[in-house]
């Protein structure tokens, strides 16, 4: 399988080329339109096995786009790659985001946030979810890297749950 990188690299088709597309009826509000044409899009990638959906358009482009959007996020979030602590240099969009005070500032927005999450994830992972080594490991503060965990509320779920993983204790929010 190949890592959350090479799968956030690809265009849209060509994530969408290693998807079962499923379209549907959704159900719920919408009037007639909604209720009569397959609007609704759940993607299956079959790399990972991770699906996610999109019904709140009428537009089954638009939900597809929004579902794409998901698939992103899921990898992101949920596709691991093991790193060597001791091997380990932050790739050059990792080095990208911090600052000159060697602060972590990428926001959700931007297109580089979920590679940067998906590698700040495999650091926190091969640092056994200790937030000062995988820090010192990226060339953050702890406060920064705790900061870009939780600008994004999935990320910080997702930050827990690896902790969980670990038999460590839930983090707190600043």
């Amino acid at each position: 399988m190949a890592s959350a990188t090479d799968y956030l690299a690809l265009e849209d088709g060509a994530l969408l080329a290693q998807c079962d597309v499923h379209t549907y009826r959704a159900s719920g509000p919408g009037g007639q339109k909604r209720n009569k044409t397959s609007s609704a899009v759940r993607l299956k990638h079959r790399p990972t096995g991770l699906t996610v959906v999109g019904t709140e358009s009428r537009f089954q482009h638009e939900n597809k786009a929004r579902a794409l959007r998901r698939l992103r996020q899921a990898i992101a979030l949920h596709v691991r790659r093991g790193v060597n602590p001791r091997e380990y240099r932050p790739s050059p969009l990792l080095r990208s985001c911090l600052t000159d005070q060697a602060r972590l500032h990428v926001g959700p927005r931007d297109a580089r946030f979920l590679p940067a999450a998906g590698e700040v994830l495999d650091v926190l992972l091969a640092c056994r979810g200790r937030l000062s080594e995988a820090a010192g490991l990226i060339g953050t503060t702890t406060a920064s890297l705790a900061a870009f965990l939780q600008s994004e509320a999935k990320l910080w779920r997702q930050t827990n749950e690896l902790r969980r993983s670990l038999h460590l204790k839930h983090l707190q929010r600043d």
